[in-house]
């Protein structure tokens, strides 16, 4: 496509955008471009430490339609200021600010809220140790065979661009491998695991009596029994039952630009605010429909529950997850009013993510101290009626009969597999019948499912672990 025509197009989008949504919205769209590009460079690039150039690259690849707009984008990553700023068309500017410790905040113009990092408390873990200082390799042919297929890169695209696999057995790593530029400390970002990360939080304070799933939310904008949200509960926020009109969260593509939620995302400072700030588009608990808003929302529960300030939540998410989990190399990035950013922006390497799926594994257990409440781990795999993705209470889940259980079945998943899954292929897959987590991130992406080799990658640990545990039994 010639230049002259990518610009015509772009105009027409932009117009279009304004036709339909009227200027407020249209205003935004090149921002909700700017923004996503802005954070994801600035994390991984300060972060995680990846080199930008590729990681641009690699993301906006695997974004249907992305690229129409990535080549009029400006960025400038100032490693002196630690931050990113984008422009599309010199338009749509987006700044990204890191800070020690917190990650990265887009910064709107306002300024964003200043945040005591809390200090790390010396807490041992609980968890046992998942594996030794060096890197593990594959312990059987077959997990070799698993790795080399997940990491071997198609002749045409679309590309899977692997960047980290660890596989653990009855909770140790039986395999790992990372893409150049990646090893076992190196932070990546989850995108929609993070999700997953909020519901255990989520678990955590229901346990201690601070949350409650039914009954109302405690939201100040809801507390009106006349206001139709006053309905909502924290089990709908959950499983995106919730009714709020933000649209919808389940692509990644140019098209997805147009959505409220992204606004609220690339747009606003006050994330959660924004979000429960929307009218319903139906009757809570009446209709499925994922969109961050929800995990918005429920991470500023946590940061009420957890005492109210910055600091509080994050030293309560270190505290009681991250720590005795082992899990150390883990950042959680706030938006611009100091609220974790609960939809998709917790970065941690994949022996921590995997170390997040063992507690999943073990029953909401660390060593021998119950981490999440009795029972919660089956009520977070449960499926939620009507999600046909196949998703539970902050997890994607094969059980129940929806459209997306049955396809994962059928492509060889078992079929009490759930998993934290994030956009353009991120995964932490629980196995409980085969005692096993696979933990795999990259840059692929969501369409077609068999994109990103997770279908492949399943079946081949699952049958390389069952091999060598026969192997082992022989002996």
């Amino acid at each position: 496509m010639t230049r002259r025509r990518k610009i015509i197009l772009l105009t027409t989008t932009i117009i279009c955008a304004g036709l339909a949504l009227g200027a407020a919205r249209a205003r935004d769209v090149p921002k909700v471009a700017t923004g996503f590009i802005a954070d994801v460079l600035c994390s991984e690039t300060f972060v995680s430490g990846l080199d930008p150039r590729r990681d641009l690259v690699e993301t906006t690849h695997a974004m249907p339609g992305v690229g129409l707009l990535t080549w009029a984008m400006d960025y400038q990553v100032d490693r002196a200021r630690k931050d990113v700023t984008v422009t599309l068309f010199g338009i749509g500017r987006s700044h990204a600010v890191y800070r020690e410790g917190l990650g990265c905040t887009l910064e709107h113009g306002q300024g964003i809220a200043e945040v005591a990092l809390p200090p790390d408390d010396k807490q041992p873990a609980l968890l046992p140790e998942i594996a030794g200082p060096g890197l593990v390799p594959p312990q059987s042919e077959g997990l070799s065979a698993a790795l080399d297929r997940a990491f071997a890169e198609p002749a045409q695209p679309p590309y899977r661009r692997t960047r980290a696999i660890v596989v653990m057995k009855a909770g140790r790593v039986v395999a790992e491998r990372y893409a150049d530029g990646v090893g076992p400390e190196t932070q990546l970002l989850g995108f929609s695991m993070t999700k997953s990360v909020m519901s255990a939080l989520t678990g955590i304070l229901v346990r201690q009596g601070k949350l409650k799933l039914d009954g109302p939310a405690p939201i100040a904008a809801w507390q009106n029994p006349d206001d139709p949200r006053h309905a909502i509960t924290v089990d709908q926020l959950l499983r995106h039952t919730a009714g709020i009109a933000l649209g919808s969260s389940l692509e990644a593509s140019l098209g997805s630009a147009l959505e409220p939620v992204n606004t609220m995302k690339f747009a606003e400072d006050d994330m959660a605010a924004y979000a429960a700030s929307m009218p319903l588009a139906t009757a809570p608990g009446t209709v499925w429909n994922y969109h961050d808003g929800n995990f918005l929302i429920l991470a500023h529960l946590i940061r009420n529950a957890a005492g109210g300030k910055p600091a509080d939540a994050l030293a309560f998410a270190r505290r009681e997850l991250f720590a005795p989990l082992g899990m150390n190399n883990v950042t959680l990035q706030l938006d611009g009013a100091g609220t974790i950013e609960g939809s998709s922006e917790m970065l941690a390497s994949a022996r921590d993510w995997a170390r997040f799926g063992q507690l999943f594994l073990n029953d909401g257990v660390a060593g021998g101290k119950r981490i999440l409440p009795e029972g919660w781990v089956s009520y977070s795999a449960t499926a939620t009626p009507n999600a046909w993705v196949g998703i539970g209470a902050g997890f994607w889940t094969n059980q129940g009969d929806s459209f997306g259980a049955k396809f994962r079945v059928e492509h060889g998943w078992p079929r009490d597999a759930f998993f934290a899954k994030g956009t353009i292929g991120q995964y932490t897959i629980v196995i409980p019948s085969e005692h096993l987590v696979i933990v795999r991130l990259g840059r692929s992406p969501n369409w077609p499912p068999e994109a990103d080799g997770v279908f492949d990658l399943v079946r081949d640990v699952v049958a390389a672990t069952r091999e060598k545990g026969k192997m082992a039994g022989a002996n």
